[in-house]
């Protein structure tokens, strides 16, 4: 008895390989990540610290923002529109994060009544 060998045809696997195997798609260019967080920023004015390039610090609540650029209202109410390609980087002012940690005071746990037991006094 003579075994015969048989052989898959590797064209024919290979497209049945081509359509099932789909491309992960690209990332999408725009992740709209920068817009939440100024609409999150506006929306609690929220002081910020706005450091440019040339090392100078703008501090005020954001406004408004565009592609290419944010509105920021200081403290003394004159607003300056700042060109994003100029921005070091945004943060939030650590006065105001205090300010607003004093408005609302997180509750203390409740701490045991109980005093701390020696493993002496536990033995006997």
């Amino acid at each position: 008895m003579t075994r015969k060998l048989i052989k898959p045809d590797l064209n024919e696997i290979k497209k049945f390989q081509k359509k099932d195997f789909k491309k992960k798609p690209p990332p999408p260019y725009k992740t709209h990540a920068e817009n939440y967080y100024y609409v999150k920023q506006m929306n609690n004015h929220t002081l910020m610290l706005v450091e440019l390039v040339n090392g100078e610090v703008l501090k005020g609540k954001i406004e408004w923002y565009d592609d290419k650029c944010i509105k920021v209202k200081k403290d003394d109410y004159d607003s300056l529109i700042v060109f994003k390609h100029y921005i070091k980087f945004l943060q939030k002012d650590p006065a105001f994060i205090e300010i607003r940690s004093e408005k609302e005071p997180i509750e203390p746990a409740e701490a045991s009544e109980k005093e701390p037991v020696s493993q002496e006094e536990e033995k006997s």
